[in-house]
Protein backbone atom coordinates (compact mmCIF):
# COMPACT_ATOMS: atom_id res chain seq x y z
CA UNK A 1 0.00 0.00 0.00
CA UNK A 2 1.30 3.48 -0.85
CA UNK A 3 2.25 5.91 1.91
CA UNK A 4 -0.28 8.39 3.28
CA UNK A 5 0.56 12.04 2.59
CA UNK A 6 0.80 14.45 5.54
CA UNK A 7 1.28 18.23 5.87
CA UNK A 8 2.64 19.94 9.04
CA UNK A 9 1.43 23.44 9.91
CA UNK A 10 3.13 25.50 12.65
CA UNK A 11 4.34 29.08 12.74
CA UNK A 12 7.61 28.00 14.38
CA UNK A 13 9.99 26.54 11.83
CA UNK A 14 12.06 24.78 14.51
CA UNK A 15 9.00 22.91 15.72
CA UNK A 16 8.08 21.79 12.20
CA UNK A 17 11.60 20.70 11.29
CA UNK A 18 12.01 18.98 14.67
CA UNK A 19 8.88 16.87 14.21
CA UNK A 20 9.84 16.03 10.61
CA UNK A 21 13.34 15.00 11.69
CA UNK A 22 12.44 12.94 14.77
CA UNK A 23 9.67 10.74 13.33
CA UNK A 24 10.34 7.65 11.20
CA UNK A 25 7.49 8.51 8.84
CA UNK A 26 7.93 5.72 6.33
CA UNK A 27 7.89 3.04 9.03
CA UNK A 28 4.59 4.47 10.27
CA UNK A 29 3.12 4.47 6.74
CA UNK A 30 3.40 8.21 5.99
CA UNK A 31 5.37 10.64 3.88
CA UNK A 32 5.70 14.36 4.60
CA UNK A 33 4.24 16.03 1.51
CA UNK A 34 5.05 19.55 2.74
CA UNK A 35 4.83 22.06 5.58
CA UNK A 36 3.39 25.54 6.13
CA UNK A 37 3.81 28.26 8.72
CA UNK A 38 0.20 29.47 8.86
CA UNK A 39 -3.32 28.43 7.95
CA UNK A 40 -3.53 30.61 4.84
CA UNK A 41 -0.40 29.05 3.36
CA UNK A 42 -1.61 25.61 4.41
CA UNK A 43 -4.80 25.96 2.35
CA UNK A 44 -2.72 26.76 -0.73
CA UNK A 45 -0.48 23.73 -0.06
CA UNK A 46 -3.50 21.46 0.47
CA UNK A 47 -4.89 22.40 -2.94
CA UNK A 48 -1.56 21.60 -4.59
CA UNK A 49 -0.40 18.57 -2.58
CA UNK A 50 -3.71 16.77 -1.80
CA UNK A 51 -2.69 15.31 1.60
CA UNK A 52 -4.52 12.61 3.58
CA UNK A 53 -3.63 14.15 6.95
CA UNK A 54 -3.01 17.70 8.21
CA UNK A 55 -1.20 18.27 11.55
CA UNK A 56 -1.68 21.84 12.72
CA UNK A 57 -0.92 24.06 15.69
CA UNK A 58 -3.99 25.80 17.15
CA UNK A 59 -2.40 29.26 17.65
CA UNK A 60 -0.95 30.82 14.47
CA UNK A 61 -0.97 34.27 12.81
CA UNK A 62 -3.24 35.13 9.87
CA UNK A 63 -5.38 32.01 10.29
CA UNK A 64 -5.48 29.82 13.39
CA UNK A 65 -5.79 26.03 13.51
CA UNK A 66 -9.54 25.93 14.22
CA UNK A 67 -10.34 28.26 11.31
CA UNK A 68 -8.07 26.18 9.07
CA UNK A 69 -9.87 23.02 10.23
CA UNK A 70 -13.27 24.57 9.47
CA UNK A 71 -12.09 25.44 5.93
CA UNK A 72 -10.72 21.92 5.45
CA UNK A 73 -13.97 20.35 6.64
CA UNK A 74 -15.93 22.50 4.21
CA UNK A 75 -13.84 21.78 1.13
CA UNK A 76 -11.94 18.53 1.89
CA UNK A 77 -14.15 16.52 4.28
CA UNK A 78 -12.13 13.29 3.96
CA UNK A 79 -8.83 14.81 5.22
CA UNK A 80 -7.88 13.80 8.79
CA UNK A 81 -6.94 16.76 11.01
CA UNK A 82 -4.68 16.53 14.09
CA UNK A 83 -4.58 19.67 16.25
CA UNK A 84 -1.73 20.56 18.64
CA UNK A 85 -2.62 22.89 21.49
CA UNK A 86 -0.61 24.30 24.34
CA UNK A 87 -3.87 25.04 26.18
CA UNK A 88 -5.86 22.54 28.21
CA UNK A 89 -8.97 24.55 27.45
CA UNK A 90 -12.41 22.89 27.34
CA UNK A 91 -13.77 25.46 24.88
CA UNK A 92 -10.98 24.76 22.37
CA UNK A 93 -11.51 21.02 22.72
CA UNK A 94 -15.27 21.45 22.31
CA UNK A 95 -14.83 23.41 19.07
CA UNK A 96 -12.39 20.78 17.81
CA UNK A 97 -14.94 18.02 18.50
CA UNK A 98 -17.62 19.95 16.58
CA UNK A 99 -15.22 20.18 13.64
CA UNK A 100 -14.71 16.40 13.74
CA UNK A 101 -10.98 16.67 14.52
CA UNK A 102 -9.34 13.24 14.50
CA UNK A 103 -6.94 13.95 17.41
CA UNK A 104 -6.68 16.88 19.86
CA UNK A 105 -3.10 16.76 21.22
CA UNK A 106 -1.85 18.76 24.20
CA UNK A 107 1.70 20.13 24.03
CA UNK A 108 4.37 19.18 24.80
CA UNK A 109 4.17 15.84 22.99
CA UNK A 110 7.08 13.40 22.75
CA UNK A 111 8.08 11.08 19.92
CA UNK A 112 6.50 8.02 21.59
CA UNK A 113 3.11 9.73 22.00
CA UNK A 114 3.12 11.10 18.46
CA UNK A 115 4.15 7.71 17.08
CA UNK A 116 1.21 6.10 18.90
CA UNK A 117 -1.21 8.77 17.60
CA UNK A 118 0.01 8.39 14.01
CA UNK A 119 -0.42 4.64 14.35
CA UNK A 120 -4.08 5.15 15.30
CA UNK A 121 -4.58 7.55 12.39
CA UNK A 122 -3.08 5.05 9.94
CA UNK A 123 -5.33 2.27 11.28
CA UNK A 124 -8.32 4.56 10.81
CA UNK A 125 -7.30 5.39 7.22
CA UNK A 126 -6.65 1.70 6.47
CA UNK A 127 -10.08 0.75 7.79
CA UNK A 128 -11.81 3.38 5.68
CA UNK A 129 -10.05 2.16 2.54
CA UNK A 130 -10.82 -1.45 3.43
CA UNK A 131 -14.49 -0.61 3.89
CA UNK A 132 -14.61 1.06 0.51
CA UNK A 133 -12.98 -1.96 -1.06
CA UNK A 134 -14.94 -4.56 0.84
CA UNK A 135 -16.63 -6.56 -1.88
CA UNK A 136 -19.21 -8.04 0.45
CA UNK A 137 -20.35 -4.63 1.65
CA UNK A 138 -20.51 -3.38 -1.92
CA UNK A 139 -22.48 -6.46 -2.95
CA UNK A 140 -24.96 -6.00 -0.10
CA UNK A 141 -25.32 -2.34 -0.96
CA UNK A 142 -25.85 -3.25 -4.61
CA UNK A 143 -28.50 -5.84 -3.76
CA UNK A 144 -30.40 -3.39 -1.57
CA UNK A 145 -30.26 -0.86 -4.42
CA UNK A 146 -31.25 -3.38 -7.08
CA UNK A 147 -35.02 -2.60 -7.14
CA UNK A 148 -34.26 1.10 -7.63
CA UNK A 149 -31.59 0.41 -10.28
CA UNK A 150 -33.95 -1.98 -12.06
CA UNK A 151 -36.74 0.59 -12.17
CA UNK A 152 -34.40 3.36 -13.37
CA UNK A 153 -33.09 1.11 -16.15
CA UNK A 154 -36.59 0.09 -17.29
CA UNK A 155 -37.57 3.77 -17.41
CA UNK A 156 -34.50 4.44 -19.58
CA UNK A 157 -35.57 1.57 -21.84
CA UNK A 158 -39.04 2.93 -22.50
CA UNK A 159 -37.54 6.39 -23.09
CA UNK A 160 -35.30 4.82 -25.78
CA UNK A 161 -32.23 5.98 -23.85
CA UNK A 162 -30.39 2.62 -23.91
CA UNK A 163 -28.57 0.85 -26.78
CA UNK A 164 -29.25 -2.76 -27.76
CA UNK A 165 -25.98 -4.11 -26.30
CA UNK A 166 -26.61 -2.29 -23.02
CA UNK A 167 -30.20 -3.60 -22.90
CA UNK A 168 -29.12 -7.23 -23.03
CA UNK A 169 -26.31 -6.68 -20.52
CA UNK A 170 -28.50 -4.87 -17.99
CA UNK A 171 -31.45 -7.24 -18.30
CA UNK A 172 -29.14 -10.10 -17.34
CA UNK A 173 -27.45 -8.09 -14.59
CA UNK A 174 -30.75 -7.01 -13.05
CA UNK A 175 -32.29 -10.48 -13.51
CA UNK A 176 -35.21 -9.27 -15.65
CA UNK A 177 -36.35 -12.34 -17.58
CA UNK A 178 -37.70 -11.02 -20.89
CA UNK A 179 -34.82 -11.74 -23.31
CA UNK A 180 -35.11 -14.13 -26.28
CA UNK A 181 -38.80 -13.55 -27.08
CA UNK A 182 -40.49 -13.54 -30.47
CA UNK A 183 -41.72 -9.99 -29.86
CA UNK A 184 -42.34 -7.52 -27.04
CA UNK A 185 -44.95 -4.93 -26.27
CA UNK A 186 -45.54 -2.26 -23.64
CA UNK A 187 -48.73 -1.41 -21.77
CA UNK A 188 -49.58 1.45 -19.41
CA UNK A 189 -52.15 0.98 -16.64
CA UNK A 190 -54.30 3.93 -15.60
CA UNK A 191 -56.19 3.64 -12.30
CA UNK A 192 -59.55 5.39 -12.59
CA UNK A 193 -60.33 8.14 -10.05
CA UNK A 194 -63.80 7.61 -8.62
CA UNK A 195 -65.65 9.08 -5.69
CA UNK A 196 -65.13 7.26 -2.41
CA UNK A 197 -67.78 4.70 -1.54
CA UNK A 198 -68.27 2.64 1.58
CA UNK A 199 -68.12 -0.52 -0.51
CA UNK A 200 -64.67 0.09 -1.98
CA UNK A 201 -62.34 -2.43 -0.37
CA UNK A 202 -59.31 -0.13 -0.44
CA UNK A 203 -61.12 3.17 0.12
CA UNK A 204 -59.34 3.80 3.42
CA UNK A 205 -55.92 2.85 2.03
CA UNK A 206 -55.42 4.85 -1.17
CA UNK A 207 -51.66 4.26 -1.13
CA UNK A 208 -52.30 0.51 -1.41
CA UNK A 209 -54.27 0.73 -4.67
CA UNK A 210 -51.29 0.76 -7.12
CA UNK A 211 -49.60 -2.01 -5.12
CA UNK A 212 -52.78 -4.13 -5.18
CA UNK A 213 -53.27 -3.58 -8.93
CA UNK A 214 -49.64 -4.52 -9.57
CA UNK A 215 -49.99 -7.68 -7.47
CA UNK A 216 -53.20 -8.62 -9.31
CA UNK A 217 -51.46 -8.25 -12.68
CA UNK A 218 -48.43 -10.26 -11.56
CA UNK A 219 -50.62 -13.09 -10.23
CA UNK A 220 -52.48 -13.38 -13.55
CA UNK A 221 -49.60 -12.84 -15.97
CA UNK A 222 -47.00 -15.12 -14.39
CA UNK A 223 -48.95 -18.20 -15.41
CA UNK A 224 -48.34 -17.67 -19.13
CA UNK A 225 -46.01 -14.74 -19.81
CA UNK A 226 -42.56 -13.42 -18.99
CA UNK A 227 -42.82 -9.75 -18.07
CA UNK A 228 -41.71 -6.84 -15.89
CA UNK A 229 -43.98 -4.30 -14.17
CA UNK A 230 -42.61 -1.00 -12.89
CA UNK A 231 -43.55 2.63 -12.29
CA UNK A 232 -42.82 5.11 -15.07
CA UNK A 233 -43.75 8.76 -15.53
CA UNK A 234 -46.91 7.60 -17.31
CA UNK A 235 -47.96 5.30 -14.46
CA UNK A 236 -47.77 1.58 -13.78
CA UNK A 237 -46.06 0.12 -16.86
CA UNK A 238 -45.80 -3.41 -18.25
CA UNK A 239 -43.22 -4.82 -20.67
CA UNK A 240 -44.36 -8.28 -21.79
CA UNK A 241 -42.45 -10.88 -23.81
CA UNK A 242 -44.48 -12.82 -26.37
CA UNK A 243 -42.92 -16.28 -26.82
CA UNK A 244 -43.59 -19.02 -29.34
CA UNK A 245 -46.20 -20.73 -27.15
CA UNK A 246 -48.39 -17.65 -26.66
CA UNK A 247 -49.72 -14.73 -28.68
CA UNK A 248 -50.17 -10.97 -28.55
CA UNK A 249 -53.93 -11.44 -28.96
CA UNK A 250 -53.95 -13.82 -26.01
CA UNK A 251 -52.11 -11.25 -23.90
CA UNK A 252 -54.66 -8.54 -24.69
CA UNK A 253 -57.49 -10.96 -23.80
CA UNK A 254 -55.77 -11.66 -20.47
CA UNK A 255 -55.39 -7.95 -19.79
CA UNK A 256 -59.13 -7.61 -20.40
CA UNK A 257 -59.79 -10.26 -17.73
CA UNK A 258 -57.46 -8.41 -15.33
CA UNK A 259 -59.49 -5.21 -15.86
CA UNK A 260 -62.69 -7.09 -15.00
CA UNK A 261 -61.10 -8.72 -11.94
CA UNK A 262 -59.77 -5.39 -10.64
CA UNK A 263 -63.27 -3.88 -10.88
CA UNK A 264 -64.90 -6.90 -9.27
CA UNK A 265 -62.45 -7.76 -6.47
CA UNK A 266 -60.69 -4.48 -5.69
CA UNK A 267 -63.54 -2.15 -6.73
CA UNK A 268 -60.81 -0.30 -8.64
CA UNK A 269 -61.59 0.37 -12.34
CA UNK A 270 -58.45 0.32 -14.51
CA UNK A 271 -57.84 1.09 -18.18
CA UNK A 272 -54.81 -0.38 -19.95
CA UNK A 273 -53.27 1.30 -22.98
CA UNK A 274 -51.50 -1.31 -25.16
CA UNK A 275 -48.79 -0.39 -27.70
CA UNK A 276 -47.93 -2.32 -30.85
CA UNK A 277 -45.57 -5.28 -30.77
CA UNK A 278 -41.90 -4.85 -31.69
CA UNK A 279 -39.35 -7.46 -32.74
CA UNK A 280 -36.41 -5.56 -31.25
CA UNK A 281 -36.27 -4.55 -27.58
CA UNK A 282 -34.51 -1.39 -28.63
CA UNK A 283 -37.85 -0.30 -30.14
CA UNK A 284 -39.83 -0.84 -26.92
CA UNK A 285 -39.87 2.92 -26.38
CA UNK A 286 -42.08 3.29 -29.46
CA UNK A 287 -44.50 0.66 -28.11
CA UNK A 288 -44.55 2.49 -24.75
CA UNK A 289 -45.36 5.82 -26.41
CA UNK A 290 -48.13 4.19 -28.44
CA UNK A 291 -49.52 2.67 -25.21
CA UNK A 292 -49.74 6.19 -23.75
CA UNK A 293 -51.39 7.37 -26.98
CA UNK A 294 -53.92 4.53 -26.70
CA UNK A 295 -54.99 5.76 -23.26
CA UNK A 296 -55.84 9.06 -24.89
CA UNK A 297 -58.71 7.34 -26.70
CA UNK A 298 -60.41 6.43 -23.40
CA UNK A 299 -62.89 9.32 -23.72
CA UNK A 300 -63.93 7.98 -27.16
CA UNK A 301 -64.06 4.18 -26.69
CA UNK A 302 -64.63 4.09 -22.91
CA UNK A 303 -62.46 2.97 -19.99
CA UNK A 304 -62.26 -0.07 -17.74
CA UNK A 305 -60.70 -2.29 -20.44
CA UNK A 306 -57.57 -2.64 -22.62
CA UNK A 307 -57.27 -0.20 -25.52
CA UNK A 308 -54.99 -1.60 -28.23
CA UNK A 309 -53.47 1.18 -30.33
CA UNK A 310 -53.93 -0.74 -33.61
CA UNK A 311 -57.67 -0.96 -32.93
CA UNK A 312 -58.10 2.79 -32.64
CA UNK A 313 -55.18 4.11 -34.70
CA UNK A 314 -53.91 1.67 -37.36
CA UNK A 315 -50.14 1.75 -37.62
CA UNK A 316 -48.68 3.01 -40.89
CA UNK A 317 -46.68 -0.02 -41.85
CA UNK A 318 -43.66 0.36 -44.06
CA UNK A 319 -42.31 3.63 -42.64
CA UNK A 320 -38.62 4.37 -42.22
CA UNK A 321 -37.89 6.81 -39.40
CA UNK A 322 -34.93 7.92 -37.29
CA UNK A 323 -35.42 7.15 -33.60
CA UNK A 324 -34.59 9.71 -30.92
CA UNK A 325 -31.75 7.44 -29.85
CA UNK A 326 -30.31 7.38 -33.38
CA UNK A 327 -30.54 11.18 -33.54
CA UNK A 328 -28.74 11.43 -30.19
CA UNK A 329 -26.02 9.03 -31.40
CA UNK A 330 -25.49 11.05 -34.59
CA UNK A 331 -25.28 14.34 -32.67
CA UNK A 332 -22.81 12.84 -30.16
CA UNK A 333 -20.60 11.45 -32.94
CA UNK A 334 -20.48 14.80 -34.78
CA UNK A 335 -19.88 16.81 -31.61
CA UNK A 336 -17.18 14.63 -30.06
CA UNK A 337 -15.76 12.50 -32.90
CA UNK A 338 -13.40 10.96 -33.78
CA UNK A 339 -13.78 10.67 -37.55
CA UNK A 340 -14.09 6.87 -37.33
CA UNK A 341 -17.09 7.23 -35.00
CA UNK A 342 -18.77 9.70 -37.37
CA UNK A 343 -18.26 7.33 -40.33
CA UNK A 344 -19.54 4.29 -38.40
CA UNK A 345 -22.65 6.08 -37.10
CA UNK A 346 -23.66 7.47 -40.50
CA UNK A 347 -23.01 4.15 -42.27
CA UNK A 348 -25.23 2.37 -39.74
CA UNK A 349 -28.02 4.88 -40.39
CA UNK A 350 -27.73 4.46 -44.16
CA UNK A 351 -27.60 0.65 -43.80
CA UNK A 352 -31.14 0.72 -42.40
CA UNK A 353 -32.35 1.79 -45.82
CA UNK A 354 -31.10 -1.47 -47.33
CA UNK A 355 -33.39 -3.58 -45.13
CA UNK A 356 -36.46 -1.35 -45.31
CA UNK A 357 -38.99 -2.42 -47.92
CA UNK A 358 -40.53 0.96 -48.49
CA UNK A 359 -41.29 3.29 -51.35
CA UNK A 360 -38.50 5.51 -52.72
CA UNK A 361 -40.13 8.58 -51.17
CA UNK A 362 -39.71 7.00 -47.70
CA UNK A 363 -35.96 6.68 -48.42
CA UNK A 364 -35.83 10.33 -49.43
CA UNK A 365 -37.75 11.49 -46.36
CA UNK A 366 -35.45 9.39 -44.17
CA UNK A 367 -32.37 11.00 -45.73
CA UNK A 368 -33.99 14.40 -45.25
CA UNK A 369 -34.52 13.61 -41.55
CA UNK A 370 -30.75 12.92 -41.24
CA UNK A 371 -30.06 16.28 -42.91
CA UNK A 372 -32.58 17.95 -40.56
CA UNK A 373 -30.80 16.49 -37.54
CA UNK A 374 -27.52 17.97 -38.76
CA UNK A 375 -29.21 21.29 -39.57
CA UNK A 376 -30.60 21.57 -36.01
CA UNK A 377 -27.08 21.04 -34.71
CA UNK A 378 -25.81 23.81 -37.00
CA UNK A 379 -28.56 26.07 -35.71
CA UNK A 380 -27.70 25.25 -32.09
CA UNK A 381 -24.06 26.28 -32.59
CA UNK A 382 -24.73 29.01 -35.17
CA UNK A 383 -22.73 27.32 -37.93
CA UNK A 384 -22.90 28.49 -41.56
CA UNK A 385 -24.85 25.88 -43.60
CA UNK A 386 -23.03 26.93 -46.78
CA UNK A 387 -19.66 26.15 -45.17
CA UNK A 388 -20.85 22.90 -43.62
CA UNK A 389 -22.61 21.58 -46.75
CA UNK A 390 -19.72 22.90 -48.84
CA UNK A 391 -22.02 24.48 -51.39
CA UNK A 392 -23.47 27.91 -52.13
CA UNK A 393 -26.69 26.52 -53.50
CA UNK A 394 -27.03 24.20 -50.49
CA UNK A 395 -30.78 23.61 -50.49
CA UNK A 396 -31.02 22.81 -54.20
CA UNK A 397 -27.94 20.56 -53.94
CA UNK A 398 -29.37 18.77 -50.90
CA UNK A 399 -32.53 17.94 -52.82
CA UNK A 400 -30.39 16.58 -55.66
CA UNK A 401 -28.23 14.52 -53.29
CA UNK A 402 -31.16 12.74 -51.62
CA UNK A 403 -32.17 11.53 -55.08
CA UNK A 404 -28.94 9.51 -55.20
CA UNK A 405 -28.59 7.26 -52.16
CA UNK A 406 -25.12 6.03 -53.14
CA UNK A 407 -23.71 9.58 -52.96
CA UNK A 408 -25.61 10.58 -49.83
CA UNK A 409 -23.48 8.53 -47.41
CA UNK A 410 -20.16 9.97 -48.64
CA UNK A 411 -21.55 13.50 -48.65
CA UNK A 412 -23.05 13.16 -45.16
CA UNK A 413 -19.78 11.83 -43.67
CA UNK A 414 -17.91 14.82 -45.15
CA UNK A 415 -20.48 17.22 -43.67
CA UNK A 416 -20.23 15.52 -40.25
CA UNK A 417 -16.43 15.71 -40.24
CA UNK A 418 -16.43 19.40 -41.21
CA UNK A 419 -18.87 20.15 -38.40
CA UNK A 420 -16.73 18.20 -35.93
CA UNK A 421 -13.61 20.20 -36.88
CA UNK A 422 -15.44 23.52 -36.46
CA UNK A 423 -16.98 22.49 -33.12
CA UNK A 424 -13.58 21.38 -31.79
CA UNK A 425 -12.08 24.75 -32.77
CA UNK A 426 -15.01 26.56 -31.18
CA UNK A 427 -14.57 24.52 -28.00
CA UNK A 428 -10.87 25.42 -27.79
CA UNK A 429 -11.64 29.07 -28.51
CA UNK A 430 -14.34 29.07 -25.84
CA UNK A 431 -11.88 27.73 -23.27
CA UNK A 432 -9.33 30.41 -24.14
CA UNK A 433 -12.06 33.07 -24.07
CA UNK A 434 -13.20 31.94 -20.61
CA UNK A 435 -9.64 32.15 -19.28
CA UNK A 436 -9.27 35.66 -20.73
CA UNK A 437 -12.57 36.66 -19.08
CA UNK A 438 -11.45 35.12 -15.78
CA UNK A 439 -8.13 36.99 -15.87
CA UNK A 440 -9.95 40.21 -16.71
CA UNK A 441 -12.33 39.66 -13.80
CA UNK A 442 -9.40 39.06 -11.44
CA UNK A 443 -7.61 42.18 -12.74
CA UNK A 444 -10.75 44.22 -12.07
CA UNK A 445 -11.73 42.75 -8.68
CA UNK A 446 -8.40 41.83 -7.03
CA UNK A 447 -8.83 44.61 -4.38
CA UNK A 448 -11.84 42.68 -3.02
CA UNK A 449 -10.55 40.63 -0.04
CA UNK A 450 -13.45 38.18 -0.51
CA UNK A 451 -12.62 37.45 -4.16
CA UNK A 452 -12.86 33.67 -4.63
CA UNK A 453 -13.14 30.95 -7.25
CA UNK A 454 -16.84 30.70 -6.42
CA UNK A 455 -17.40 34.40 -7.22
CA UNK A 456 -15.64 34.10 -10.59
CA UNK A 457 -17.54 30.91 -11.46
CA UNK A 458 -20.87 32.56 -10.71
CA UNK A 459 -19.88 35.27 -13.17
CA UNK A 460 -18.75 32.75 -15.81
CA UNK A 461 -21.57 30.23 -15.13
CA UNK A 462 -19.12 27.37 -14.53
CA UNK A 463 -18.48 24.84 -11.78
CA UNK A 464 -15.49 25.69 -9.50
CA UNK A 465 -13.91 22.24 -9.95
CA UNK A 466 -13.94 22.43 -13.76
CA UNK A 467 -12.77 26.05 -13.76
CA UNK A 468 -9.82 25.28 -11.45
CA UNK A 469 -8.70 22.38 -13.64
CA UNK A 470 -9.09 24.39 -16.86
CA UNK A 471 -7.34 27.47 -15.41
CA UNK A 472 -4.34 25.41 -14.28
CA UNK A 473 -4.17 23.62 -17.64
CA UNK A 474 -4.32 26.82 -19.69
CA UNK A 475 -2.15 29.11 -17.53
CA UNK A 476 0.19 26.68 -15.78
CA UNK A 477 -0.67 28.09 -12.36
CA UNK A 478 -3.48 27.85 -9.83
CA UNK A 479 -6.12 30.53 -9.41
CA UNK A 480 -4.64 31.50 -6.01
CA UNK A 481 -1.16 31.71 -7.53
CA UNK A 482 -2.37 33.99 -10.32
CA UNK A 483 -4.37 36.21 -7.93
CA UNK A 484 -1.34 36.54 -5.65
CA UNK A 485 0.82 37.46 -8.64
CA UNK A 486 -1.65 40.19 -9.71
CA UNK A 487 -1.88 41.60 -6.20
CA UNK A 488 1.87 41.63 -5.63
CA UNK A 489 2.53 43.22 -9.04
CA UNK A 490 0.17 46.02 -8.11
CA UNK A 491 1.84 46.28 -4.69
CA UNK A 492 5.22 46.82 -6.35
CA UNK A 493 3.72 49.62 -8.47
CA UNK A 494 2.22 51.33 -5.40
CA UNK A 495 5.48 51.00 -3.43
CA UNK A 496 7.45 52.60 -6.28
CA UNK A 497 4.95 55.29 -7.28
CA UNK A 498 3.26 56.38 -4.02
CA UNK A 499 4.10 57.19 -0.42
CA UNK A 500 1.17 55.11 0.88
CA UNK A 501 1.73 53.29 4.15
CA UNK A 502 2.15 49.53 3.97
CA UNK A 503 -1.23 48.87 5.59
CA UNK A 504 -2.93 51.15 3.02
CA UNK A 505 -1.29 49.30 0.14
CA UNK A 506 -2.33 45.98 1.70
CA UNK A 507 -5.98 47.10 1.78
CA UNK A 508 -5.80 48.47 -1.76
CA UNK A 509 -4.71 45.10 -3.18
CA UNK A 510 -7.11 42.89 -1.22
CA UNK A 511 -5.26 41.96 2.00
CA UNK A 512 -7.15 42.83 5.16
CA UNK A 513 -4.13 42.15 7.39
CA UNK A 514 -0.92 44.13 6.91
CA UNK A 515 1.14 41.39 8.57
CA UNK A 516 -0.08 38.73 6.17
CA UNK A 517 0.58 41.02 3.20
CA UNK A 518 4.14 41.55 4.45
CA UNK A 519 4.56 37.79 4.92
CA UNK A 520 3.39 37.00 1.35
CA UNK A 521 5.48 39.87 -0.11
CA UNK A 522 8.64 38.77 1.68
CA UNK A 523 8.10 35.17 0.62
CA UNK A 524 7.88 36.30 -3.02
CA UNK A 525 10.63 38.97 -3.14
CA UNK A 526 12.86 37.98 -0.22
CA UNK A 527 12.46 41.34 1.59
CA UNK A 528 9.66 43.17 3.39
CA UNK A 529 7.64 45.85 1.53
CA UNK A 530 9.39 48.59 3.55
CA UNK A 531 12.88 47.37 2.66
CA UNK A 532 11.82 46.88 -0.96
CA UNK A 533 10.72 50.54 -1.12
CA UNK A 534 13.95 51.72 0.57
CA UNK A 535 16.11 49.73 -1.86
CA UNK A 536 14.24 51.26 -4.79
CA UNK A 537 14.96 54.79 -3.62
CA UNK A 538 18.69 54.27 -3.09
Amino acid sequence: MSLYRIILVDDEEEVRKGIIRKIDWERLGFEVAGDAENGQEALEKIEQLEPDVVMTDIRMPYMDGLTLTARIRQKYPSIKVLIFSGFDDFEYAQQAIKLNVTEYILKPVNVEELTEILGRVKENLDEEIEQRRNVNLLRDSYRSSLPILRELFLNDMVRSAVGSEEIEKKLKEYEIDILGARKWLAAVIAVEQEEQTAERVLSLHQELIPISVKQLMEDNLEKCYRFSIFNSTAGLTLIAAVDEENTQTGLIDLLNEICKESKKILQVPITIGVGCGCQDLEQIGKSYQLAIDALGYKAIVGGGKPIYINDVEPVNRGSLQMTSQEEAALVAAVKFGPREKIETTIKELIARMEDARVHLRQHQLYMMSIVNCMTRLMQQYDLNPGDMFNTQDQYRDILMTIQRRDEFETWMIAVGCRMNEVLNRERDNTTKKVIVEAKSYIQEHYPDPDLSVEMICRELHMSPAYFSTMFKKETGQTYIGYLTEVRLSRAVELLNETDDKTYVIAQKIGYQEQNYFSYVFKKRFGVSPTKFRSAGKE
